[in-house]
């Protein structure tokens, strides 16, 4: 909401002759002036589903005049969506992708991503299975608890030992009960720790591959074979070999387990379903409660005679009013969004062969003339659950590179023809991101060396001088 801002500035100036001139102007300035409704639209707007699940939620309790009931309607906009002609291809869809689907059972609005075992439990399960005895078996049932969510080990065996009051030998040996359960390195206290106990449960541990990694983890990193090679007294393919091994194993032993901080909730913003050549949107609001004014205090407002009751029934219903306008207002921008996505994309959703084409905010802003920021908020954490899976909205927007047929290309189209070149290389001479731009060049994509290397980057290919085999 703009505003025009009468400002008064008064001037004070001291002249030669010491006496103060007073000047008084008045001039105008426009300013955007945000109030606390359009502070709440924006801040719902780049809510994700599950935390304006969540902010509903509270409201509904800290606001009496509010009413609520499950929603269990889904809408395309302000059309309804002809069901009679969907059912039978979404009768037996739970519109849920392979990822999260449980053999076939019914799928909550709540995809649990991560529901892995829990790593502690795990390791606790194998210690009870032990012959130990119970005081060792008791310090182990600790040592778990201090292991942090990469498996290591985060306390000292010091300061356990004075945590338990108990003789440090104690806690050394059931430090090597835990370092010998799976998942292999768990109870490390370091990397190196790691790297060792899993080259020795190998049977692998020469002192070659000990001094390797006691001193040239950095190097092999860099792909410095020839110093460790130089270095050890060793050929370059003996260096390259052990590389290789220590490469082979795990730095995170708890990868693969439950360690309290990976769990995620996503629940879909919209459905994109293809019915034969047309595309469907239904968007996934039925999970947030319907709700309403209470007639309660509707009757309050208009027959009370208790002013300070009308004052305080006045403001919440006002507050809830405008959350409920603020929700709707919320669906139909994201809607609109994801309307002018998927005729974008169209071919994308249509052909799983399909690429994506290059589209930018300011290409959605245009078409539905809305700003590029509110575009930006309304695709922010917000998912859609198509037949290519669930996916980030803001994944679907690319930028795009222009070849001499003056065609756009979209930058994942790119980055598919690096990885294509780096894939075909040979490995004894990597081809280097100067030569990766020429030969992009001649297939009429002129990509500078620095694009290169910044996509390589962001696929998380190493340099051609870290790429290189022995």
């Amino acid at each position: 909401m703009l505003y025009y801002l009468l400002v008064i500035q008064i001037n004070f100036n001291l002249g030669d002759d010491m006496n103060l001139d007073f000047n008084l102007n008045l001039t105008q300035q426009q300013k955007l002036v945000m109030t606390q409704q359009m502070q709440l639209s924006v801040k719902l707007l780049q809510m994700s589903n599950y935390e304006l699940l969540d902010y509903v939620n509270k409201e509904i309790e800290e606001n009496p005049v509010i009413d609520a009931e499950a929603s269990g309607v889904l809408k395309e906009d302000n059309n309804e969506i002809d069901y009679n002609k969907l059912s039978k291809y979404l009768e037996d869809d739970n519109y849920s992708s392979k990822e999260i689907s449980r053999n076939n059972e019914d799928v909550s609005p709540f995809n649990f991503i991560s529901e892995q075992k829990s790593l502690k439990d795990f390791l606790k399960e194998q210690i009870i299975d032990l012959f130990e005895n119970d005081y060792i078996r008791s310090i182990c049932f600790y040592i778990i608890e201090s292991i942090n969510n990469l498996g290591y080990l985060s306390e000292s065996i010091e300061n356990l030992s004075n945590s338990l009051k108990v003789d440090s030998k104690y806690i050394s040996e059931a430090l090597k009960v835990i370092q010998s359960l799976d998942p292999t390195g768990i109870g490390a206290r370091d990397l190196k720790e790691c790297l060792m106990i899993q080259a020795r449960k190998k049977g692998i541990l020469d002192n070659k591959l000990k001094e390797i990694i006691d001193r040239y983890l950095e190097d092999i990193a860099d792909n410095k074979y020839n110093k460790i090679a130089k270095d050890m007294n060793i050929t370059i393919h003996e260096a390259q070999i052990y590389g290789d091994i220590i490469k082979s194993f795990e730095p995170k032993p708890s990868r693969g387990f439950y360690t309290g901080d990976e769990t995620e909730y996503i629940i879909p913003d919209a459905y994109i379903k293809q019915v034969k050549e047309d595309l469907y949107i239904l968007m996934n609001d039925n999970f947030i409660p319907k709700i309403s004014i209470n007639n309660i205090y509707k009757n309050i407002l208009n027959n009370s005679q208790d002013e300070d009751a009308k004052k305080y029934v006045k403001e919440k219903i006002n507050g809830a009013t405008f959350l409920i306008k603020s929700i709707d207002m919320r669906r139909n921008t994201i809607y609109r969004v994801i309307e002018q996505i998927v005729d974008i994309q169209r071919n994308y959703f249509l052909d799983k062969h399909s690429y994506l084409k290059p589209m930018t905010l300011k290409d959605i802003s245009e078409r539905i003339n809305m700003h590029e920021s509110t575009i930006s908020r309304a695709i922010r954490d917000k998912y859609i659950n198509t037949d290519r899976g669930i996916m980030k909205i803001k994944d679907l927007f690319t930028t795009s590179i222009s070849n001499n047929k003056n065609e756009d290309i979209s930058t994942i189209k790119v980055k598919k023809y690096i990885r294509d070149i780096i894939d075909k290389e040979d490995k004894s001479k990597p081809i280097s991101d100067q030569q990766i731009s020429d030969i992009l060049k001649n297939e009429g994509m002129k990509i500078s060396r620095r694009t290169i290397a910044k996509y390589r980057d962001e696929m998380e290919i190493k340099s051609s001088s870290k790429r290189k085999r022995f």
